[in-house]
């Protein structure tokens, strides 16, 4: 095989396998999002990872569906989030639609939730707080 060739093969591996980056664990967490007994909806749902993840990156999001259902999504990884602590807010137009704007910044919403190695299912998450 030529030098050149070799090279490109090379290259080409590289670009296929990402230079090696692993993607994170990612464990399912699956919920609905609710304000005053009723269904959050026409919005999207984050979690921030905290400063003590391990995992630290872009947050996890998920369109809220019509009964507030979501499923977390990792992008660019995939379903789930990695394990660890989260602040979680609500996109700014609906947290401004429940009159709950410090859940739409990360910074000053009081919503938390710890994701333990094995995920979560069915969650409630309450915009009360």
């Amino acid at each position: 095989m030529s030098r050149p060739l070799v090279y490109s093969f090379a290259l080409l591996c590289l670009v296929i396998t990402g230079c090696g980056n692993k993607s994170p664990k990612l464990v399912s967490v699956t919920g609905k999002a609710v304000h005053k007994n009723e269904p959050l909806i026409a919005g999207s749902i984050w979690f921030h990872p905290d400063a003590s993840n391990e995992v630290i990156g872009e947050p996890s999001s998920c369109v809220l569906q019509m009964d507030g259902s979501f499923k977390m999504r990792t992008y660019p990884y995939g379903d789930g989030v990695p394990p660890g602590k989260y602040k979680i807010t609500f996109s700014p137009e609906l947290a401004g639609r429940i009159k709950l704007p410090k859940c739409g910044v990360p910074a000053e919403t009081p919503l938390e939730l710890v994701v333990p190695d094995e995920g979560l299912t069915d969650i409630i998450v309450d915009a009360k707080k």
